[in-house]
């Protein structure tokens, strides 16, 4: 885990794609893209059919890890508008039983408007003093935490390239990386990205050892922190 003060506010950036607000004891998560092999074979194309079963497996650790008191999923739950109404019955029953005893809020997305017929809050966005949870970041933001973007960075370790998804902070908005079995993404040197971080913000590789480099610089020729820094540091924006 990596601590961040962003907005005033104390987070730990999990290795796991999740953001956990112990303030609140709410985990965030972005783009779980649920039932999104199902959606493509709707399509005639066919992905293995494991991408909820290994989503909702990790959910379930993140979940039974925090014993979080709100879980807060930033949009895109599912891959389309009929995905929560197609979910087979045994991943229903999963996604049920991890949500007792808890608030769910589920952000409306591009690709879905909320989940239909399941349990928990439904928003277009939600406000909590300074800061904002939406699905797409806003120009002109300020407090602002979201997804959507899918980002990721790439860094040269040992001669090779390695690219992980990445979390992207700067003072005023932090993007989450998609937590999605089956989920690409943008780099964080594309210019929608960059249009949108400021100069010089941070993007937060994710693994076994989150590794934190600055954008300023050209992703693929960054060099890895010393484990000690990536892993403890606290980062304030």
């Amino acid at each position: 885990m990596v601590p961040l003060s962003f907005a005033g506010q104390e987070w730990l950036l999990t290795e796991g794609r999740a953001l956990y607000w112990p303030r609140e004891r709410a985990l965030l998560v972005a783009d779980l893209h649920l039932e999104k092999g199902a959606a493509f074979a709707r399509r005639g194309m066919l992905l293995p059919p494991y991408d909820t079963a290994a989503t909702l497996a990790r959910l379930h650790a993140a979940i039974a890890r925090y014993n979080p008191k709100t879980i807060l999923s930033l949009g895109d739950s599912f891959h389309d508008r009929t995905g929560s109404a197609h979910m087979p019955p045994a991943y229903r029953d999963a996604l049920n039983a991890i949500q007792q005893g808890r608030d769910w809020i589920w952000i409306e997305g591009n690709h879905d408007p909320g989940p239909v017929g399941i349990g928990g809050s439904h928003l277009a966005e939600l406000s909590l003093g300074p800061l904002t949870f939406r699905h797409i970041a806003q120009a002109r933001a300020s407090g602002e935490v979201s997804g959507h973007y899918h980002p990721k960075a790439r860094l040269r370790l040992r001669g090779r390239a390695l690219t992980r998804p990445c979390f992207l902070v700067d003072r005023s908005r932090l993007i989450l990386p998609a937590y999605g079995a089956y989920t690409g993404g943008l780099h964080c040197d594309t210019a929608v990205l960059t249009g949108l971080m400021a100069p010089g913000a941070t993007a937060i590789l994710t693994g076994p050892s989150p590794v934190a480099v600055s954008t300023r610089r050209s992703p693929v020729a960054c060099t890895r922190l010393a484990e000690a820094e990536s892993t403890r540091a606290r980062l304030v924006m």
